[in-house]
């Protein structure tokens, strides 16, 4: 077992070493596939595209400021039957990995790791940042070194701010005609030449177990489709990082989809996928894999931090620590500390629940249920919290108990599991490529 001990963050923990784009109109099918039965969309394929130290860098989201690196123990603990996989996150602060293997039919968990973007930016640790090319190679073969990862293979995330995502309403036509319209109605929605993007659509499935209400509904001769698009100059970037590392990443995928794979299973009724990231908070319903509304909130878990440092008056690394410890169902929490962060959470909240409010109207339908993800979820006590404000069951999203783990690490990767939800997802459909 390798053991890191970072005393600068009060806290000492052991752990085991662990787009073919058409060359006229741009068109690709293969951004994202339907998969009805498994309830999730996300296929986007590769296309031909013509320090500071090391204690400050690493963080999981329990800020024990340590990789988790634990390839040998479950090597030793499980043995090795297949290819492992990767899937890479590159968040606007981190970049979280999350490395499997498959035995038996089941995902075995070998080796996950976040590292901190902060420090490469020059600022602190938990803050967006717009890194250089050169910086997030660097980022991304440190935190690989630092995880021991033991493959190349890997899928990567795109993040859902770097592509256009919206559903459109189609004559029901042949699917070979349609293919011929949609490009024609996407240009539409697409704020830049249809040249410059890479498109990819699909069909969203009629409900094939309608309500009483539904079945007094005349037939539709419309069909709803989902049209996404990726700016051709994001696709090239990431191709480039992909060459840079030596990593051989056989698809790309919008952030979303690797979320639904990882946290949903077979839910028929809607959910909302609550995603808090550092600069943004990002929503998603979806129902029977198919996602229904998207909607992009400015405000992250930096907002939080920020406004700790501000009104206590403290460093921003000292009130990121702080926001990290606060119990927010806990009445002896620092009174003063835990209504600031709740301030800053009860403006995500409302702006949330107007979407909530919109899609009711819409769809006349009710959510069922919420999951917490990303990195900003994992604030304690926030899911209870969150539940006051939804009105809706609201649980933390934890995709590590799709994977096996040894038992005595299931506390940490149920706290670390919302930061890690997209990386798993992108390992998970990896594995997938083997069968």
């Amino acid at each position: 077992m390798c053991v890191f001990l970072y005393e600068n963050t009060g806290l000492i923990q052991s752990k085991g070493c662990g787009v073919e784009r058409s060359s006229e109109r741009k068109v690709s099918r293969g951004i994202f596939s339907s998969c009805v039965t498994e309830g999730f969309f996300g296929n986007m394929k590769s296309r031909s595209l013509e320090k500071n130290e090391r204690s400050h860098m690493c963080f999981t989201i329990s800020f024990n400021g340590i990789i988790c690196s634990m390839a040998s123990l479950f090597s030793k603990m499980f043995g090795k039957t297949s290819e492992s996989v990767i899937g890479i996150d590159i968040g606007s602060s981190a970049i979280k990995v999350v490395q499997l293997r498959k035995k038996g039919g089941r995902a075995v968990l070998e080796t996950y790791g976040a590292l901190a973007l902060g420090p490469y930016a020059q600022t602190e640790i938990g803050r967006a940042t717009r890194l250089p090319i050169d910086k997030v190679i660097e980022a991304l073969k440190d935190v690989l070194r630092e995880a021991k990862t033991t493959t190349t293979s890997a899928g990567i995330a795109i993040p859902f701010s770097s592509s256009l995502m919206t559903l459109i309403e189609m004559p029901r036509v042949g699917e070979r005609e349609l293919a011929q319209m949609i490009p024609l109605e996407a240009r539409k929605y697409i704020p830049v030449p249809i040249t410059e993007v890479t498109l990819d659509w699909s069909i969203i499935p009629r409900n094939e177990n309608p309500g009483e209400s539904d079945k007094a509904l005349p037939v539709s001769t419309k069909t709803d489709v989902l049209i996404v698009a990726i700016h051709n100059d994001v696709l090239a970037s990431y191709q480039d990082i992909v060459s840079k590392v030596g990593i051989q990443a056989s698809f790309f995928e919008i952030e979303i989809f690797s979320t639904i794979r990882s946290v949903l299973d077979q839910e028929t009724l809607p959910i909302m996928l609550f995603d808090m990231g550092a600069a943004s908070t990002k929503l998603y319903i979806v129902e029977r894999g198919v996602v229904r509304v998207s909607h992009t909130i400015n405000r992250g878990s930096q907002d939080v931090t920020l406004s700790l440092s501000r009104s206590l008056g403290i460093p921003v690394k000292d009130a990121e620590e702080l926001k990290r410890t606060i119990d927010l169902s806990d009445p002896n929490a620092p009174t003063e500390a835990k209504e600031l962060i709740r301030s800053t959470l009860e403006f995500i909240f409302n702006e949330a629940n107007r979407v909530i409010l919109n899609f009711q109207k819409k769809y006349s339908k009710a959510l069922s249920r919420v999951y917490l993800v990303g990195g900003g979820s994992a604030l304690k006590g926030m899911a209870p919290y969150a539940h006051e404000s939804f009105r809706a069951e609201t649980l933390a999203g934890n995709p590590f108990v799709k994977v096996e783990a040894p038992a005595f690490l299931s506390p940490m990767l149920e706290r670390t599991g919302p930061e890690f939800a997209v990386a798993l997802g992108l390992a998970l459909r990896k594995l997938q490529e083997q069968e």
